[in-house]
């Protein structure tokens, strides 16, 4: 009889055990990190496609879960954090793209270089890869606005300029669907090659693993 009960028992703290581990994984992955890997070209060369990396989900405040409405505000979206959101168009989709306005921002495009509020911003991180310049009848791309970004909104760009999806052809970012900052690169790899090969092992980048993320 004993040793039943004490079967029993074992059998209990290992259920437990896996539960609570899995609500501590989801505790974690809702409120204070999560895993996103780069699937474009959109954020070279900040980021290379292979890239995984973390997403620090409670640097801006806590969130209420599902709703993205914030109870608990702790700093500001600011202009150059690379954040993971919705993407509008498709909130079933995560897009990464790094902030160029915010709130009350004026944001314009003359001939690819970017202002905010007149004034020609430090783009360092920005990487133009056409000398081409588009007509604004033609495409957003070299030439936009100038646009007011509303309250609680953001502009976001590509770093990869001349090939980038982002806020010059669909809009702003609601901040409430702003998942969090990427912070930290964990792995990077060609994702091209086939997995469990010998040529996607090679191709790991070594050198970019544990990189922060500016």
């Amino acid at each position: 009889m004993s040793g039943k009960n004490s079967s029993k028992s074992v059998f209990r703290e290992y259920f437990e055990a896996i539960v609570i581990a899995v609500l501590l994984a989801l505790f974690i992955r809702t409120f204070v990190v999560q895993a996103f890997k780069i699937p474009s070209g959109s954020m070279l060369p900040t980021l290379q496609i292979g890239d995984h990396l973390l997403v620090n989900k409670f640097i801006y405040g806590i969130k209420v879960p599902f709703s993205g409405k914030m109870i608990v505000p702790f700093k500001k979206i600011s202009r150059g954090d690379v954040v993971v959101f919705r993407f509008p168009k498709d909130r079933s989709v995560d897009y990464i793209k790094r902030v160029i306005g915010t709130p009350g921002d004026t944001v314009e495009i003359k001939n690819k270089q970017v202002f905010v509020n007149g004034e020609p911003i430090d783009d360092p991180h920005a990487h133009i890869s056409s000398s081409a310049i588009l007509d604004k009848k033609v495409s957003p791309r070299d030439n936009f606005g100038p646009i007011l970004v509303p309250e609680d909104r953001i502009f976001v760009m590509g770093d990869n300029r001349d090939n980038s999806y982002d806020s010059r052809f669909w809009g702003f970012v609601d901040q409430k669907d702003v998942l969090g900052k990427a912070f930290i690169l964990y792995w990077s790899w060609d994702i091209k090659e086939p997995l469990f090969s010998f040529d996607r092992f090679a191709s790991i980048r070594w050198g970019r693993i544990a990189n922060l993320i500016d």
